[in-house]
């Protein structure tokens, strides 16, 4: 699942984390009204009284200067570097950087100041992801907000977490592993042994960042970064895995938040588990739902598919229930006969990651499982073009996410517990199951846990209430999670997308939920308890 584009056109496998709750990066723009309660008149709310600001867990922590510059000349995007502690709590030892990007607000004379944006991950770079997404932003955003991103610390062209010496030697580790997730015990082997040996590499290379890129180090990050661009307070929309970066820095700094949204919610409790067990019985990714959840997004996918006529979805056999048949007939021919490198797991991999976007990615992914039921590989995908940034394709090795995500979430130490968690999740999510249980599975060997972790509580009052967005058929954050974030979060409002895919902002299909987004950054308006928002289109219609 992770973004389309110049930051994922390398091979990637299913157990990559970043591609676990990394945001989608290819869009489409905001269409007409959508159904739902009206945009054009929320029910204005009292602001929530201001908490008082708290200090900073490291009051001696210099801000950092930021010498923004052009990215590229001409780019419309500037560029900078921060300085910050790597570990927070001695701010007089080593320093690491972090990249920063930044577009000013279109409309100067209306500005309202910085908006960061966290586009996912954990491994996603903002520098590059934000850029490339710029325009599914709602225009009243781009006008009245400088928007600004960074490459969390451990990622791209931040000091980056990587633990090869030369791109030969990651390339050849990263054919090791089987692409997707592994099947049968030879394939088993290969995968623990392979993510293993990747861990003892990490280790050997640098074993203090491995233990300071928590979201807790980069939420006292983000509070540094908000401080340099001369914010009094927070403006901040994080998406898929910034959802929990948010909701960390909520709670480290309540009274710094002026408005922030948190789009397509990892639960709190599912990334922290129970911090008793010193061996969870589950992955993180499991407790979330996020198995189950993929399978009910393709159940719809199918049905939607199967509804239309084949000019408008490739692989419709003329009925849910004759569709739904086919892709298990499809799944079970790719288990005993690949197609090229189209193997079943690849396929799997494939169809999950294809559902966070719905336009062009459902129609996209319909015309390769036709292509592969006739018995053809399907082309190669084309992305888009890289965005006007310094380093549009930084280093995205499977370790820098494996390094925030198996050192903050609690999963499974023993490589063989994952076999019986994939039957386990078979059974209830199918084929999706399998791909999701072996997402967590690096971090069975990872050998870091992180210095400075945050567990909660997750309800500290906030200076003003958290907009929490939720959609009802994602293939990876179920909206489960959503309301989860809103019930456990001390003042929050849940806005649902009655809607498909990953992410409302970077699906942006409906213009519903970006007019209530941009009414709550500029004024703080809540939409009112219980509000529904729709897509603007059903796929496939």
């Amino acid at each position: 699942m992770s973004a389309p584009g110049p930051t994922t056109g390398r091979r990637r496998r299913a157990a990559v984390l970043t591609a676990a709750l990394a945001c989608s990066a290819l869009l489409t723009g905001p269409g007409p009204a959508a159904a739902g309660s009206p945009p054009d008149a929320p029910t204005p709310q009292p602001a929530a009284p201001t908490a008082p600001v708290p200090p900073s867990p490291s009051p001696s922590v210099a801000v950092p200067r930021l010498d923004w510059s052009p990215c590229r000349p001409g780019s419309p995007w500037d560029c900078a570097t921060a300085k910050v502690p790597l570990d927070h709590a001695a701010p007089a030892g080593r320093t690491i950087d972090l990249a920063v990007v930044r577009r000013q607000a279109t409309d100067p004379a209306r500005r309202i100041g910085t908006l960061f944006v966290n586009p996912g991950g954990p491994g996603g770079p903002g520098t590059v992801q934000v850029p490339q997404n710029y325009d599914a932003f709602p225009e009243e955003l781009r006008e009245r907000f400088d928007i600004v991103s960074w490459d969390p610390r451990g990622i791209g062209s931040s000091t980056a977490v990587n633990c090869f010496d030369t791109t030969d030697e990651a390339r050849a580790w990263a054919a090791r592993p089987p692409a997707g997730f592994p099947v049968g015990a030879q394939q088993r082997k290969a995968w623990t042994d392979a993510y293993d040996d990747l861990g003892r590499r990490c280790e050997k290379r640098d074993p203090d960042l491995l233990r300071h890129v928590s979201t807790a180090d980069t939420a006292r990050d983000l509070d540094l970064l908000r401080r340099s661009v001369g914010e009094r307070r927070l403006n901040y929309l994080g998406v898929s895995y910034g959802t929990i970066l948010g909701a960390t820095y909520a709670n480290l700094f309540p009274g710094n938040v002026r408005a922030m949204v948190l789009d397509s919610n990892i639960a709190p409790r599912a990334w922290t588990g129970d911090p008793a067990q010193d061996d969870p019985r589950t992955t993180t990714l499991l407790r979330m739902g996020s198995d189950r959840t993929a399978a009910a997004t393709l159940d719809r996918f199918l049905t939607l598919c199967g509804s239309a006529p084949t000019a408008r979805c490739a692989f419709s056999a003329g009925s849910p229930e004759a569709t739904r048949e086919k892709f298990d007939r499809l799944m079970q021919q790719l288990r005993e006969r690949p197609i090229g490198s189209w193997t079943y797991a690849r396929t799997v991999a494939d169809t999950v990651n294809s559902l966070y976007i719905i336009d062009p990615g459902w129609t996209a992914l319909a015309t390769r499982l036709q292509e592969l039921s006739q018995g053809r590989a399907p082309e190669p995908p084309v992305y888009p073009p890289p965005p006007p940034v310094a380093e549009p394709n930084p280093y995205l090795g499977d370790e820098q996410a494996a390094a925030v995500w198996c050192a903050d979430s609690p999963n499974p130490r023993d490589p063989a517990a994952y076999q019986r968690l994939e039957e386990d999740s078979a059974r209830r999510a199918g084929d999706a199951g399998r791909f999701w249980t072996w997402a967590a599975e690096p971090c069975a060997t990872w050998p870091a846990r992180a210095a400075a972790g945050y567990d909660g509580p997750w309800n500290t009052p906030t200076g003003r209430p958290v907009l929490v967005i939720g959609t009802r058929y994602d293939p990876s954050t179920p909206y489960t999670g959503a309301q989860a974030m809103a019930a456990e979060l001390a003042d929050a409002r849940l806005l649902t997308n009655d809607g498909y895919g990953h992410t409302a902002l970077f699906n942006n299909g409906s213009s519903c939920i970006s007019a209530y987004e941009s009414r709550y950054f500029v004024d703080g308006t809540l939409p009112p308890p219980g509000t529904v928002c729709r897509a603007d289109r059903t796929p496939f219609s």
